[in-house]
């Protein structure tokens, strides 16, 4: 049996050459929907304040709690996903999660006070739970194996610009209503593509509906590829673990599932630890703090975010995820021990025109480095690592652990900064030192692979 699956990897690698990429990449673009909706969602609050606290009479700390509850309902969506994943499908989970999305931003539009805007608020952060766990799911089990990293990186959300809040500042009411408009956009793109996109082939085979599972890889692949090698070895690796008994969360912590589940986690912990959400949430705040421009530093950021997590996709594929997880984790370090560098050096009162400076190229650099490896690799790699049978428990964990991290870091960010400005960013450096650490020691190159040959390899490490 392991020869015939060698031969149908080898055979499945050549008919994805093949065959024709085009309904892979509309695939993958049409799930991006989900990542799109995720960065609306994440980068709401901050643009509509000024409108939402005018219009409904919102109290600071009532617009906090709005802020916040986002993630709340993230995680119900993270615990719920895995399981709706694998009950209903990738296709109809993300459908699901569009839906519940736009039921969110309509409640926010309509809301007269606090209590709708809560209910459309949570509802949101149900969607990009479940969205966070289903989306790069999905791509990784519909991409071939040389482009799955670089595919699977696009799910990295991106949060819509929000310079329009300056341009319509003498209308706050057409402001805030303007970014719910523009949030519900990515979902009615996500509803209007899946009909047109196949099913995950894995997950048909896992459920025995044979024909169709045959049907979707010949469109993945092409009308004319050859799919016969890699349907074998994927047919293959699900009958050896079709017989094994209905994954239970206990099951996480067996012996065959521990390594993976602690790369998983470890890495989602870091990447919050890391600090991403506090400098995310927070990164005007910080740069005024230290003395510098924050509408001038967040455009910046603006201008290399989204040319570099394009630059560390094309590399996915080719330096591997092991390589881009090590030096972005090492960029994060500079880039938080230089931040940290300004605002030690003005608590003390020295080099006062170094301080800015040293602020601006330090989160600079903190956001090149993240963008780069430990904003989409995680992502990647929780979605290679599971086997069919406890991907949705596992990656429910894993999800779960991710939004934690955020709500954690976001809410003490404030707390800690109050406490100490530079030693706050000496922790997250000393994290990201860590991570290298962790990645050098435990994380598994999967590069280059199909998600069978992963599962072998991790089962001869355990």
């Amino acid at each position: 049996m392991a020869a015939a699956a060698a031969q149908g990897r080898a055979q499945a690698g050549e008919g994805a050459e093949e065959g024709s990429l085009q309904m892979v990449l509309l695939s993958t673009a049409v799930a991006v929907c989900g990542s799109l909706e995720f960065g609306t969602c994440v980068g709401y609050s901050a643009p509509a304040q000024a409108g939402i606290v005018s219009d409904i009479g919102l109290s600071n700390s009532q617009y906090g709690i709005f802020g916040s509850v986002l993630a709340v309902g993230a995680m119900i969506g993270a615990l719920t996903s895995g399981r709706l994943a694998d009950t209903l499908g990738r296709k109809m989970t993300m459908r699901l999660a569009a839906i519940v999305g736009i039921f969110g931003w309509l409640a926010i539009y309509l809301a007269k006070d606090a209590t709708t805007l809560y209910l459309g608020r949570v509802l949101l952060g149900y969607c990009t739970g479940v969205l966070s766990y289903v989306v790069p799911v999905f791509i990784s089990e519909i991409a071939p194996k040389d482009l799955r990293g670089g595919l699977a990186a696009s799910n990295q959300g991106v949060q819509l610009p929000t310079s329009s809040e300056q341009r319509f500042r003498g209308d706050l009411w057409l402001l805030w209503h303007l970014h719910v408009c523009a949030g519900l956009v990515p979902c009615a793109f996500l509803l209007v593509g899946l009909p047109f996109i196949p099913e995950s082939p894995r997950w048909l085979a896992n459920i025995r509906r044979e024909k169709e599972f045959r049907t979707s890889l010949q469109k993945l692949r092409g009308e004319k590829a050859d799919i016969s090698g890699e349907a074998t070895a994927i047919t293959e690796y699900i009958e050896s673990v079709q017989d094994l008994p209905k994954a239970r969360i206990q099951d996480l912590f067996h012996s065959k599932n521990m390594y993976a589940v602690i790369v998983g986690v470890g890495l989602m912990v870091f990447q919050q630890l890391g600090g991403i959400n506090a400098l995310g949430f927070y990164t005007s705040y910080i740069f005024s703090s230290a003395g510098f421009s924050g509408k001038l530093g967040t455009t910046l950021i603006g201008i290399i975010q989204i040319p570099i997590t394009l630059f560390g996709a094309l590399l996915m594929d080719r330096s591997g995820r092991r390589t881009l997880l090590l030096v972005s984790s090492f960029g994060t370090f500079v880039g938080c021990f230089l931040t940290g560098l300004s605002f030690y050096f003005k608590a003390q009162g020295l080099y006062t025109q170094l301080g800015p400076t040293l602020a601006l190229y330090g989160i600079l650099a903190y956001y090149g480095a993240y963008s780069i490896g430990m904003g989409p690799v995680p992502w990647v790699i929780m979605s290679e690592i599971f086997s069919i049978d406890m991907k949705g428990i596992a990656g429910s964990l894993v999800t779960l652990v991710s939004w934690i991290g955020s709500f954690a870091i976001s809410y003490s960010f404030s707390f800690l900064m109050d406490w100490n400005s530079a030693g706050t960013f000496f922790l997250f450096s000393a994290t990201s030192l860590v991570t290298v650490l962790f990645v050098a020691r435990l994380v598994p190159e999967t590069k280059g692979r199909t998600l069978e040959e992963i599962q072998e390899s991790l089962m001869a490490s355990t």
